[in-house]
């Protein structure tokens, strides 16, 4: 902290407290937040779709495997907890992803008053454009799929003890439109993730037209296979392959 005189008024000095900011809520800081907040949100979706391609092993395994997780921890943590000590964790990464993406995104434009007369449309990918809209329909479907195969309040079985009849009852055929919100929501997500990988790339220093396609199909690469391995369940249901 320093002090400053106003020097508009020679005959009245007025002494100010002029703090300095936080380091996290510097934009270095808040880029930091969201990268690392970012990382561990991605690990957590690559567990969780590992986890949910079982259930093409068999519903005992599946079962088994969902059981697991609810003893994790045991007995030093009592059933469920560790689940729940998870979902907090990952519940404060998406709120703080979101804060300093929205911070950030308050800046930019701060810094910009005036908008551009005209945009050329190829500016920016569509990705780029819709990363803001585009985490508030994942954080909705987080709530959204928590109540459903969580917690079951919205899962027409709704049973903790039997996961594979959970899953397969909710992406029944006569429920398309579960199955709708859910690929929207992962076509969102990957959008997302390919948005925001290619954006760490380029922070880490991969700005040269070889670094960028380089980092563009990786991005690219990565988010389809992730896609592609949540959406291969509810499909899988609706051919009559997961029953």
């Amino acid at each position: 902290m320093h002090w400053t005189t106003n020097q508009r008024s020679p005959s009245v000095y007025r002494v100010t407290a002029v703090g300095t900011r936080s380091p996290i809520r510097s934009s270095i800081g808040l880029k930091a937040v969201m990268a690392v907040t970012g990382i561990l949100l991605v690990l957590f979706l690559i567990a969780h779709m590992l986890g949910n391609l079982k259930i093409f092993v068999g519903p005992t395994s599946f079962d088994h495997y969902a059981h697991w997780l609810r003893t994790i921890g045991s007995p030093v943590l009592p059933d469920t907890w560790y689940l729940w000590i998870q979902r907090s964790v990952l519940g404060i990464a998406l709120v703080a992803h979101i804060w300093s993406a929205t911070v950030l995104a308050r800046r930019a434009r701060a810094a910009r008053p005036v908008r551009y007369a005209h945009r050329p449309k190829v500016q920016g990918s569509y990705a780029a454009r819709t990363m803001r809209w585009g985490g508030v329909i994942i954080a909705l479907f987080v709530v959204y799929h928590l109540l459903d195969l969580t917690t079951g309040d919205l899962n027409p079985v709704g049973d903790p003890r039997r996961p594979y009849a959970n899953v397969a009852a909710d992406f029944a055929p006569e429920r398309w439109y579960v199955t709708l919100l859910y690929v929207v929501a992962i076509v969102t997500l990957g959008f997302h993730l390919r948005h925001g990988m290619f954006s760490a790339f380029r922070s880490l220093g991969q700005q040269t037209p070889r670094g960028e396609r380089r980092a563009r199909a990786v991005a690219l690469g990565f988010s389809v296979a992730l896609c592609a391995g949540y959406l291969v369940v509810p499909f899988a249901v609706i051919a009559g392959l997961v029953r």
